[in-house]
């Protein structure tokens, strides 16, 4: 059951990776093309959407079938997938002089987290039981558990406080929330799905009030999930933000599969330090994938074009008027050289009259 839910979890990583890739190929093609349509009325956007949700299928019943903390770090996989697929498929590419510094460790980050995908798989929780209805109520009113959730409402309070009230718009805290409800969100996805599974091979479960407050706790946590992640979307980078969340939300998984499954209670202290390694070394991996993606240039105010009353108004809107300053405050096509000192034009305060034209003017008179 071990190798039927690692091989599920691998399968459907990659196909959300291939999904996701694709997608990204239909919006790029779209803006390439100047095509006027929604990406919806495409097929390459569908296709990725089919694949999506066969590959979230596909992890979702691998949750049945091995322990929380084997699967939970498989989101790895997904990691290295979208890197390469990014570099193959939508033919990223990159100046030459950046290969060493951005290939060598992208490349070195993907053999660290297959070597530590390794590790964790083979070193990983062996026990795993059958989740019927009366096993989850056990885990659900067992001491460890009901100290977990206390600690963990406790915390997540704590931190939201500072966030809303505080204004306390850290990376971490946000991403913090995110493991925090991540932790329940694993718990209730694999107890719905071991019950949907066993109801299918077995006596049904269905039938069993738990299932039902388990699925409610599992869907409230996703959208808040969603939510949060969209906020941290807004403030700062995706490649930051997907090496800090799976790093969060993997450990805090681990946690939860070994305290409401107990996962590891018949492992011995090898195994589990051989596990802890290899997510150590995903980590490591994941890092130094996610730190070689490319970033956006930052954004320079410009200047108006409309003087209304002969006074020059800075805007900041994202839409740069000017072409590209590379780095300068220039104006215009002109860059800005720092290094030359401008020169001063001389100017005469009064008019000067000619000789000729002040005779002139006599006469006249």
């Amino acid at each position: 059951e071990n190798l039927i839910g690692t091989l599920l979890a691998i399968f459907g990583n990659l196909l959300v990776s291939i999904s996701v890739s694709i997608q990204k190929q239909s919006h790029v093609t779209l803006a390439g093309n100047k095509d006027p349509r929604q990406y919806y009325y495409t097929k390459t956007w569908w296709s990725g959407l089919m694949l999506m949700v066969l590959g979230e299928g596909a992890l979702f019943v691998s949750y049945a079938f091995a322990p929380l903390s084997l699967i939970a770090p498989l989101n790895a996989v997904s990691v290295i997938s979208s890197s390469i697929l990014g570099f193959v498929f939508l033919r990223e590419k990159w100046k030459a002089q950046e290969f060493l510094k951005r290939y060598i460790l992208t490349f070195l980050g993907c053999a660290l987290t297959a070597g530590g995908t390794y590790l964790f798989v083979t070193f990983g929780p062996n026990s795993h039981e059958k989740l019927n209805a009366e096993n989850i109520v056990k885990h659900v009113i067992g001491w460890p558990f009901l100290l977990y959730l206390l600690l963990g409402i406790i915390t997540f309070c704590l931190v939201l406080y500072f966030y809303k009230q505080r204004n306390a718009n850290y990376l971490v805290l946000i991403l913090l929330l995110v493991a925090l409800l991540g932790s329940v969100t694993v718990i209730t996805v694999k107890a719905v799905s071991g019950m949907i599974v066993l109801s299918i091979l077995g006596p049904l479960q269905l039938s069993y009030p738990i299932f039902y407050v388990m699925f409610v706790c599992m869907v409230a946590t996703i959208v808040f999930q969603a939510s949060f992640l969209a906020q941290a979307s807004h403030l700062y980078d995706s490649s930051l933000i997907a090496c800090v969340n799976y790093i969060f939300c993997t450990t805090f998984a681990i946690v939860s599969g070994a305290i409401f499954y107990q996962e590891f209670n018949h492992e011995d202290v090898l195994h589990i330090c051989m596990f802890l390694l290899g997510c150590a070394i995903c980590f490591l991996g994941v890092f130094l994938i996610t730190k070689n993606k490319r970033k956006a240039k930052a954004f320079e105010p410009y200047v108006t074009m409309d003087m209304a009353k002969g006074i020059p108004t800075i805007h900041n809107k994202g839409w740069a008027v000017q072409p590209d300053y590379n780095g300068s405050f220039s104006y215009g096509a002109l860059e800005n050289n720092d290094s030359v000192t401008p020169v001063t034009l001389p100017v005469d305060q009064e008019l000067s009259i000619s000789p000729t034209l002040s005779t002139q003017g006599q006469r006249l008179m």
